[in-house]
């Protein structure tokens, strides 16, 4: 071994030891007769001592080590004069009698330490230098924890890990699939997967009734914070459960996580919310709950003061600030930019200022009375001190605005807070949803996901009024897991293709092999699959999984470290008799 310890480990109980101690140089201090050196590995940072006197030349040669390179140092632990409390190994350093240089280091292109001067796409044409930086190597790290505990929680109530294979069918339903073609079958092409979907569903056929995997997917979609081209799932299935087993047993393995890794104890059920209540509510299928605000439906005491922004909207909704009643011309202005922006879709803002004197004053009082906004302020649940801020337009895009809007004033208010977490299940999704441009209903999940059983009636006829027995796991405002009860009936499995516009032949030609698997005894069964890099990402405080991931992607799906994707060689493309269109 190069090393007899690591440079995080070595304490005051230590002095008098001979230790040799491997890593890279962090930064170096000369100080005339004394040459400091600091010396960083995975596991922390020690200090080395080179005196002039006991050893000149040693000395000498520590003088010339530049930042980054790799030594091996030899020496005895000695207490140091001047401590560093803020580092476990603060109280010792090592005097030096021995140095080697294993590898010499050029000047990095970005100082290596938390207040680095590299930008971020400088720093991901480097990943493997800007993974020596401790937040990015404790992220990571993090996630390696995460994995454990979910592996042993798993196997503590008897789920299996299998795998599943990586090249499989593409299927029409879902995101863009990342194809790859064939050279042995040329024409044909495989696919990456975007879940395990109908292989986990095929392994329940098979008799493993509890299947776990922490799983690598794929999709070929527009990317932002928490979405890369590839990314981690643990993917779960079970057999013989209805919908609460499934539910009590992975809201269990968050219960655990939580404790394990934040020391977070959730004693009471995760609340069981509607897909229908979440949308009137909060305008979201995933509402952040760590505050209230929620809407009140104001179109009733609105309508009919020949306001045309009003008498013309289909909805009006509002939410009331609370303690906001102050807020400055110049800050509501910004609110009213705000929800003008494409991304939220809001024509405007209107509001009510309920004063701590108790006057109301509002942006529409030419047309309501002071008896006619004090309805308002009751309806909606105001106090002096408070400010209403109201929404009207289409119900759907302003339900949805509403919603950016009440996510902003949580910001503003400090009310999202990283520290604090409100789990729930949001349940009772619509089955289909329909698609205007191409006149036809889609599965909100996706087609193997069962209706619940007293809307079978409704497949054909109302299809729109279908509900799934599907779930999603929902904490502060992020979908961390989804999933489902899944159809395990042939008959009902192709009503489901037949209402999704599926010919039976492309039903077959698609799914034959699950359909022909439910010929021989499918079992009841169901599953969820959550998003790992999610959990990491919110267990370590940021919105940005990309942070956690050791070589992720950048925004426009590149590996700049890797400089792929890259074109490939016409020799290649012969081999798999492609043609690349120039257009």
């Amino acid at each position: 071994m190069y090393r007899t310890n690591t440079c995080g480990e070595l304490t005051i109980k230590d002095a008098g030891k001979d230790i040799t101690l491997c890593g890279w140089i962090q930064k170096s201090r000369d100080l005339g007769g004394m040459t400091f050196v600091d010396l960083r590995d995975r596991y922390g940072i020690t200090q080395l001592v080179f005196n002039m006197e006991t050893d000149g030349a040693l000395c000498e040669t520590a003088r010339k080590l530049g930042r980054e390179f790799v030594i091996q140092a030899k020496g005895t632990v000695r207490e140091r004069s001047n401590k560093n409390l803020k580092i476990p190994t603060g109280e010792i350093e090592i005097e030096v009698n021995e140095l080697n240089i294993l590898n010499r280091s050029e000047i990095p292109p970005f100082t290596i330490e938390e207040e680095t001067d590299g930008g971020e796409e400088l720093r991901m044409k480097y990943r493997y230098l800007d993974l020596r930086r401790n937040s990015v190597k404790n992220n990571i790290i993090l996630r390696h924890r995460v994995s454990q505990e979910v592996r042993k929680y798993m196997d503590s109530i008897g789920f299996i890990e299998v795998e599943t294979p990586v090249l499989i069918k593409s299927t029409p339903e879902g995101a863009r699939d990342f194809v790859v073609p064939s050279r042995m079958q040329p024409g044909t092409f495989y696919a990456l997967p975007q879940s395990p979907q109908t292989l986990k569903q095929l392994l329940m056929v098979s008799g493993f009734d509890r299947y776990f995997q922490i799983v690598k997917c794929f999709r070929d979609e527009d990317l932002r914070a928490d979405r890369q081209p590839e990314f981690t799932q643990i993917d779960c299935e079970m057999s013989f459960v209805e919908r609460d087993d499934i539910l009590d047993t992975f809201e269990g393995l968050a219960k655990y996580l939580f404790r394990q890794i934040k020391g977070i104890e959730f004693s009471e059920p995760f609340l069981k919310l509607p897909f229908n209540e979440s949308m009137e509510n909060y305008g979201t299928d995933k509402p952040d709950l760590r505050f209230g605000m929620k809407f009140t439906d104001l179109t009733a005491v609105t309508l009919g003061h020949d306001f045309a922004p009003f008498d013309t909207s289909e909805y009006i909704g509002g939410i009331c600030a609370e303690g906001c009643s102050e807020y400055t011309r110049k800050q509501v202005d910004e609110l009213t930019e705000f929800v003008k922006r494409p991304q939220v879709g809001a024509k405007g803002l209107f509001y009510i200022r309920y004063g701590k004197d108790g006057l109301l004053k509002s942006s529409f009082d030419k047309f309501f009375s002071q008896e006619d906004l004090d309805k308002l302020a009751v309806e909606i649940n105001a106090k002096q001190g408070d400010l209403i801020l109201i929404l009207a337009g289409n119900k759907k895009k302003t339900l949805t605005a509403l919603s950016e809007l009440r996510l902003e004033m949580g910001n503003r208010l400090g009310l999202r807070t990283k520290d604090k977490f409100v789990p729930l299940w949001v349940v009772d999704f619509p089955l289909f949803e329909w698609d205007e441009e191409t006149k036809r209903f889609y599965a909100m999940h996706h087609p193997f996901t069962s209706p619940k059983p007293e809307d079978v009636h409704l497949m054909e006829k109302d299809p729109g009024k279908v509900r799934a027995n599907a779930y999603d796991l929902v904490i502060n405002g992020i979908e961390i897991g989804g999933g489902s009860v899944r159809i395990h009936d042939t008959t009902l499995q192709k009503l489901m293709f037949k209402v999704l516009g599926f010919t039976d032949e492309e039903a077959n030609e698609q799914f034959g092999f699950l359909l022909n698997a439910f010929r021989y005894g499918a079992p009841p069964h169901g599953g969820i699959a959550f998003g790992f890099d999610r959990w990491v990402a919110m267990f370590g405080g940021q919105d940005s999984i990309r942070d956690f991931i050791a070589f992720p992607k950048n925004n426009s799906g590149r590996d700049v470290m890797l400089d792929t994707p890259s074109q490939i060689s016409d020799k290649q493309l012969d081999e798999l008799q492609l043609k690349i269109n120039p257009k």
